[in-house]
């Protein structure tokens, strides 16, 4: 019989919607797509597959990249404003505290499905701006058997995976860890993960429960970006240390239950329980100014800043599905509501401290608290969805969700009183689609979607361009924000041609009112500077695919053009910009593009059977230039960030039923490379790039930049006991 694709067009447990009548780009992934590649974690494979989808290295990590999906990001970086919302089993996994992401949180092996959803679809909630992300987790059910994984090579790496599932009558169980380990591929930038996942369900012919944990132990070291005058060696840091130390419990519920044949209800609960520890070394950008009131010279050389998030959030949903009507003109109603809370209590400390000769800070006096806060936030949504056949060809869905949000801040060391406040958000956002199905080899469609998001707690506590902060920043009594309100349009059409050839094509505008923007001040360090709302910014572009199965080769292509521009003029503080005024501003137009995003993006991706028992595959992955940050107005004379190619390439050889032996390698041409940029003042211009202002020399305005990793190989197996093992089936989600 035909696959039949089913898309969650809401986070929560449903029936769904078949592909052919959801009016939008979707892309569907499986575990065994995930699988065969052999990427090092789940960015590595959507930056490398998935349309429309760019990553960058600001932090030199690579279980902490910011990725961005049409102009949006979901980002580990507090700093970086968010406009994708990511969940797990339908529960939301962008952190209260700043709406960040954690990769590293999210054990790939765990992963059954995923769904990546454009649009600022009002089903999915608050920070849907420009598309949501819906993962699927493994059950016994679906996974039987288990495994065994291992593999090493380049930088040390050595990672290690087992997994097991199976079913005892009603019951069903799934379980696996993930453990990775390198000292990186540049200097100061090990990483070491430890992953764990078990879910236990329960299901007869109406009820289908299931409850599972995800753990996570992780210690994550970075290494900023680089000047330009750094780039003839990429493996040195600018300053260090700079460590991220990750802790995750988080427990979710999910269930359904047919009321009738004609009534589903589902829901989830859960609680996420999260810890931050950072360290942050920086370079002291009042060093050689004057104290007016004592008149000594700052000669003080960096910082060293240390902070903890403890973090608890929890929320549960519920909704009831109700279909109805004849076969020609059914009818699927969704009502639901949902509600998420967090609090997180955010403390800092800071010391002064001095470079060595390496770029390592030595502290020089005792920590010293600056910052002890709490924040706390509650969203709560009340929704609606409608998806209604008005003739065999044609489907017009429907849909709405009321979001309010409240945020509160409180100071706790009482020397901050003006930072105490509440703040309350509230708005209804609508959403409309039309399909037509001409036969079932295509559809095209039109849709209209609202979303929005309101400022984080971060947000609101570094919002003013007199008192820029530091990230994770010091909490001030800022001018408040207001919300960001996006709406997007889509036409497309998607089918298969001569049964071999599966294609899509979309064209998609949305606009964003009241963007709030990461205004950057620093000189040497890109963590300084403040959230501002500057009007209205807009997103807009082609996205062009190709699919298809011949014999023993098969091919997936993506292309996609994306203009990202600012529409409001504004001005903002960019010292480090050829371009600025005296008072270190620059004034941004109509038309200036936003920093980050490559215009052009081509990926290719080949797989080639060779027999039975051995294939081998390629990723190909192009993206154009880009603006850094910093260069809001596109005028500084540094330029774009240049573009690149990459090739990877994979092999698996199974010289048994149950052993499987891969290699992979990434950039195949060592190609030297950079995704992220940012304008900043090198303070490194002694010899041998030492702290240079001791030796009299001034600090020199350059572009960073943060390379890419150079090539790598890795070698490893697969051993499977019955059932699907490590590697994963080609199921498309869980039961649900």
């Amino acid at each position: 019989m035909p696959t039949v694709v089913v898309i969650g067009t809401t986070p929560l447990p449903g029936l769904g919607t078949p592909i052919q009548d959801v009016p939008a780009n979707v892309q569907v992934y499986t575990s065994t797509d995930i699988a065969r590649q052999g990427q090092t974690n789940l960015t590595d494979f959507m930056e490398q597959n998935a349309g429309s989808i760019t990553a960058n290295a600001a932090q030199g990590n690579p279980f902490q990249p910011d990725i961005n999906f049409r102009g949006f990001t979901a980002s580990p970086l507090l700093g970086t404003p968010q406009g994708i919302s990511v969940f797990q089993d339908g529960a939301r996994i962008n952190e209260p505290f700043g709406d960040i992401v954690n990769w590293d949180l999210i054990p790939q092996s765990a992963i059954a499905g995923m769904q990546l959803i454009p649009g600022s679809n009002p089903a999915f909630g608050l920070n849907t701006l420009g598309g949501a992300l819906a993962l699927y987790t493994k059950s016994g059910t679906e996974y039987p058997g288990g495994g065994l994984q291992v593999s090493g090579g380049s930088f040390g790496r050595k990672t290690a995976q087992a997994q097991w599932g199976g079913v005892a009558g009603s019951l069903d169980y799934f379980a696996t860890g993930e453990f990775f380990d390198d000292r990186g591929w540049a200097q100061h930038n090990p990483s070491r993960v430890e992953q764990l996942f078990a879910k236990v369900g329960w299901q007869n012919e109406k009820t289908d429960l299931d409850l599972s944990f995800t753990g996570a132990d992780n210690r994550l070291q970075g290494t900023q970006t680089l000047p330009l005058s750094f780039l003839n060696d990429i493996q040195q840091a600018y300053t260090f240390p700079d460590l991220n130390i990750n802790k995750l419990a988080f427990v979710t519920l999910k269930g359904s239950r047919f009321l009738s044949d004609s009534l589903l209800l589902g829901g989830n609960a859960y609680y996420r329980q999260y810890r931050n520890q950072s360290v942050a070394s920086d370079v002291n950008d009042d060093y050689g100014s004057i104290d007016p009131n004592t008149g000594a010279i700052d000669q003080v050389q960096a910082t060293n800043d240390r902070s903890v998030i403890d973090q608890r959030s929890y929320g549960a949903g519920l909704q009831l599905v109700l279909t109805a009507g004849p076969r020609a003109h059914s009818n699927q109603l969704t009502i639901g509501t949902s509600i998420d809370a967090g609090h997180a209590r955010f403390t800092q400390d800071a010391q002064d401290a001095q470079f060595t000769a390496n770029r390592n800070t030595v502290g020089i006096d005792d920590f010293a608290l600056e910052t002890d806060a709490d924040s706390s936030s509650s969203y709560l949504g009340l929704f609606a969805a409608d998806t209604f056949h008005l003739t065999p060809k044609w489907t017009l869905t429907g849909s709405g969700r009321y979001n309010h949000a409240d945020i509160s801040i409180s100071d706790r060391t009482g020397l901050s009183p003006l930072l105490n406040g509440d703040h309350s958000f509230s708005r209804f956002n609508p959403a409309v689609g039309l399909n037509y199905n001409p036969d079932p080899h295509l559809t095209g469609y039109l849709t209209y979607n609202e979303g929005v998001r309101p400022p984080t707690a971060i947000e609101l506590t570094c919002a003013d361009a007199n008192a820029p902060c530091k990230l994770p920043n010091d909490f001030l009594a800022d001018p408040a924000l207001r919300q960001i309100v996006s709406r997007t349009i889509e036409a497309g059409a998607r089918g298969t041609w001569r049964s071999v050839w599966q294609w899509s094509a979309a064209l998609y505008r949305t606009q964003l009112d009241n963007d709030i923007e990461f205004i950057s001040t620093a000189a040497g360090a890109s963590t300084a500077g403040y959230f501002s709302n500057v009007g209205t910014t807009r997103r807009q572009g082609v996205e062009l695919s190709l699919r298809t199965q011949i014999q023993s080769l098969s091919l997936a292509t993506h292309y996609t053009y994306t203009d990202a521009t600012f529409r409001t003029p504004f001005s903002e503080s960019s010292p480090s910009n050829s371009t600025a005024d005296a008072d270190g501003g620059i004034q941004v137009l109509p038309g200036d593009h936003i920093p980050g995003i490559p215009t052009h993006a081509l990926k290719l991706r080949l797989d080639y059977a060779i027999s039975s028992h051995v294939s081998v595959g390629t990723n190909v992955l192009v993206n154009s230039s880009s603006y850094p940050r910093g260069d809001e107005n596109n005028l500084d004379a540094g330029g774009k960030v240049p573009g690149y190619t990459l090739v990877n390439l994979d092999a698996q050889w199974r010289p048994a039923d149950s052993l499987e032996i891969f290699a992979r390698v990434s950039n195949l041409l060592d190609r030297r490379y950079s995704n992220f940029g940012i304008l900043g003042e090198n303070f490194f211009t002694g010899p041998n790039h030492t702290f240079g202002p001791t030796a009299g020399v001034d600090p020199r305005t350059e572009q960073f930049r943060g390379p890419g990793a150079p090539f790598g190989i890795w070698l490893g197996a697969r051993y499977s006991m019955g059932g699907s093992g490590v590697s994963g089936s080609s199921g498309a989600g869980d039961r649900d």
